[in-house]
């Protein structure tokens, strides 16, 4: 018996946050700007940067090519205090631009459901938050970016200059270049705090109904419970909020202490577990509308609070789906691929819903549009998840939606071309010695080449 036998399948060198597919690559860390392109020296099989590794399947991975980490290149360049105009490397966290901004009177513009995401793959994948539809995604507050190509060309991007190149690399995957720097407009805040309201619902006319009602709040989200079913189906808890206006102490968060120690057994997160914490979460606030002062670290991290969460899906990993479909179909569709979910014997244990809103991205491979997204997260049991997750992407089709590149390990070729044709617009732009695990499995080892 081989070691690798004894001891169990061998780590790879850089993971995606779901841990799927396992991929091994050579890493050469980017310490500084000038790095790139002179890295890429003897790297075979392409090339792509990379940051915190949040995406949850491939479009952070690559076969056997050669990934550039850049989260050592996370200097702050410059902040205006007046206008709020941060620019940054843009291996900076989200965390790291908290931790100054916020003792300053400033907020990130867009957040989304983890800090510990950088600044480039923020940009690489147009994230997008709680507010969309009144802020749009990320890609809506970057005013300019410094983009190398791996022929040396550095290239200054905004809207004014180079905007192709702009659109094509908000939501661009990281093909087109890499981004050295960036410069992003944070929102003035007075406080941590958020004025929260957290309301239970039963079904999707109650979850819209409150919707419309809270349009003029900035942040709302839904979680909701998969594993119920008759009057309990589509049962949820939605959770609105604003900044504080009360002006109140700014100071930086606390470091996490808690780490989740080790991975869970493959048959720990079953429907009947989840059942039984979904119905306890339901039920943790006593009335239907309650109303709170909460800290910013709850209400948009609640799972920062512990290191290396991704560990309670066992070892094999988890994979996330996220789909949006359109207003036209969203009603129908949210609740064909509920019901499937329920057929299925399984359960997402973080099943998230919300909106989209009109505000358009500056980016051309963006994949919010105004209707409903709906994200699940299972843990891989191949003998059924990835059955289920290949018929989501069926309906998601049907109901003339679309999926986010940034939580897929599954979509397919077909698929990802008919829910992005402007694909092949991306494909001009790419640079040729970049590629991603993705990129290869949707459109081909030749990158779309003509």
């Amino acid at each position: 018996m081989s070691f690798e036998q004894e001891a169990g399948p061998v780590k790879p060198p850089f993971e995606s946050w779901g841990r799927y597919p396992s991929y091994d690559a050579t890493l050469k860390p980017l310490h500084w700007q000038g790095d790139f392109p002179a890295v890429l020296e003897g790297a075979h099989s392409g090339a792509l940067a990379v940051g915190m590794g949040r995406s949850y399947g491939d479009v952070c991975l690559l076969n056997e090519g050669t990934l550039l980490p850049t989260t050592s290149m996370n200097r702050l360049l410059g902040f205006d205090a007046e206008t709020g105009l941060l620019t940054a490397e843009a291996g900076i966290t989200l965390a790291q631009i908290l931790d100054f901004a916020v003792p300053r009177g400033y907020f990130l513009p867009v957040t989304p459901g983890t800090k510990y995401v950088t600044l480039g793959g923020a940009i690489a994948n147009d994230i997008h938050g709680k507010n969309h539809h009144l802020a749009g995604t990320f890609g809506n507050h970057v005013t300019q970016f410094e983009l190398v190509r791996s022929d040396g060309e550095q290239m200054h991007c905004s809207r004014t200059d180079n905007p192709d190149y702009y659109a094509a690399t908000i939501g661009g995957l990281g093909l087109t270049g890499v981004i050295t720097w960036a410069q992003l407009r944070l929102k003035p805040i007075v406080s941590r705090r958020i004025d929260f309201q957290g309301i239970q619902f039963h079904g999707i006319d109650e979850f819209l109904s409150l919707t419309q009602q809270a349009a003029h709040i900035e942040y709302t989200v839904s979680w909701i419970d998969v594993t119920s079913t008759g009057k309990n189906f589509m049962r949820g808890v939605f959770m609105q909020g604003d900044h504080s206006q009360v002006p109140a102490a700014l100071k930086p968060s606390p470091k996490p202490k808690l780490v989740f120690p080790f991975e869970l057994p493959g048959f720990a997160l079953n429907r009947y577990t989840v059942g039984a914490f979904n119905t306890l979460y339901f039920h943790k606030q006593m009335k239907q509308r309650v109303s709170a002062l909460q800290d910013y670290e709850p209400f948009f991290y609640p799972l920062d609070i512990a290191q290396h969460w991704n560990r309670m899906y066992g070892k094999r990993g988890l994979l996330q789906f996220q789909y949006v479909i359109p207003w036209e179909h969203a009603r129908e569709g949210t609740i064909a691929c509920l019901q499937e979910v329920a057929k299925s014997g399984l359960a997402s244990f973080l099943a998230v819903l919300k909106v989209f809103g009109e505000v358009e991205s500056p980016g051309l491979m963006s994949f919010p549009k105004p209707g409903i997204t709906l994200a699940l997260d299972f843990p891989i049991k191949p003998e059924k998840s990835f059955a289920l997750f290949d018929r989501l992407a069926s309906m998601t089709q049907e109901f003339g939606g679309r999926l986010y590149p940034a939580k897929d390990a599954r979509m397919t070729a077909p698929q990802f071309q008919a829910f992005y044709p402007q694909w092949e617009k991306l494909a001009r732009y790419k640079d040729p010695a970049l590629t991603s695990g993705f990129w290869e499995r949707v459109v081909g080892a030749d990158g779309g080449a003509r």
